[in-house]
C-alpha cells in the first residue's frame, strides 16, 4: 500500500513540473501600492542562444485596482549593453467590471506577453526592468502610488 502512494505522490510531482519554464521570478509592491519611482528590476542569466523563447510580465492585482486597463514601461538590456524600450498596455478587466487573469477569491494572476518568440543572442546578464505608466484621463501627471497591484514579475519560456 505505502508503494503504491509514492507512486501516486511522484507521478503528480513529476506531471506538475513545466520544463518549459526557463526563469521566473516575481517581487511585491509596497502593500498594494506600486509607486511610479519604483522601477522593479529582474536580472537572469544562463539562457540558451539558440532556442527561442516567450517572455511574459506577470502582475498580481487584488479588487482595489481601480482601472480595466495597465500601462507598463519595460526595458531589456543585453549583456552587450544595448537596450529595448517599450511602453505596453494591457486589458484588466472586461467592460463589465469581471476581472481578467487567473486565480479566485480576491487576488488574480496575470500572464501578460511582452515578447514572442526571442532568441538572447549572447550570454551573460539580461536586466528586465518594468515601471507603471498610469495616469488619469486628462492629467499629464503620472499617478504616484497605483493602487491594487500587489505583485510584479516575468516569467520565460521556451517556444514551442
Amino acid at each position: 500500500m505505502r508503494r503504491v502512494i509514492l507512486a501516486i505522490v511522484c507521478i503528480a510531482l513529476f506531471g506538475s513540473c513545466d520544463d518549459s519554464i526557463v526563469k521566473s521570478d516575481y517581487k511585491a509592491t509596497n502593500n498594494g501600492f506600486w509607486n511610479k519611482e519604483n522601477t522593479i528590476e529582474f536580472n537572469f542569466s544562463e539562457i540558451d542562444t539558440l532556442q527561442q523563447h516567450n517572455i511574459f510580465v506577470n502582475i498580481r492585482n487584488d479588487q482595489t485596482f481601480p482601472y480595466s486597463n495597465l500601462f507598463l514601461i519595460t526595458e531589456l538590456t543585453y549583456p552587450d549593453g544595448n537596450r529595448i524600450k517599450d511602453t505596453l498596455e494591457f486589458k484588466m478587466a472586461l467592460p463589465d467590471g469581471t476581472w481578467l487573469g487567473k486565480g479566485h477569491g480576491s487576488i488574480k494572476d496575470n500572464k501578460l506577453w511582452y515578447k514572442e518568440n526571442i532568441v538572447f543572442p549572447s550570454s551573460g546578464v539580461y536586466t528586465l526592468k518594468v515601471s507603471h505608466a498610469m495616469r488619469k484621463n486628462g492629467n499629464v501627471d503620472g499617478i504616484v502610488n497605483l493602487e491594487g497591484i500587489t505583485d510584479v514579475g516575468f516569467e520565460i519560456v521556451k517556444s514551442n
